[in-house]
């Protein structure tokens, strides 16, 4: 069972909307955390906290001068296909 701890230890930390946001972010580039924040919208001090989840699961790593950077690209197409998913089905209620 021990991956599939790690699949649900992932997901949580990508089930905030911002820190899922942040995980597309910083998958193709290094971020300063005041550009995290611009592009996130909540303060800074908001945004300096939000990596720590995924800096636990190893998602995203913290460099100098507070410089975020993503340690793998691997959920980054997760994330794309959930927002895709998401804005193909818009708000649609589940099976019936």
């Amino acid at each position: 069972m021990e991956p599939y701890e790690a699949v649900g230890q992932l997901s949580r930390a990508l089930a905030a909307p911002l820190r899922g946001a942040a995980v597309d972010l910083l998958a193709y580039r290094k971020l300063l955390v005041q550009r995290l924040a611009e592009a996130t919208g909540p303060a800074q001090p908001l945004v300096s906290q939000r990596p720590r989840v995924l800096r636990e699961v190893r998602l995203v790593r913290r460099g100098h001068d507070a410089v975020y950077a993503s340690t793998t690209a691997h959920p980054a197409p997760i994330v794309g296909d959930a927002v895709a998913h998401a804005t193909e089905h818009g708000s649609e209620e589940g099976p019936s």
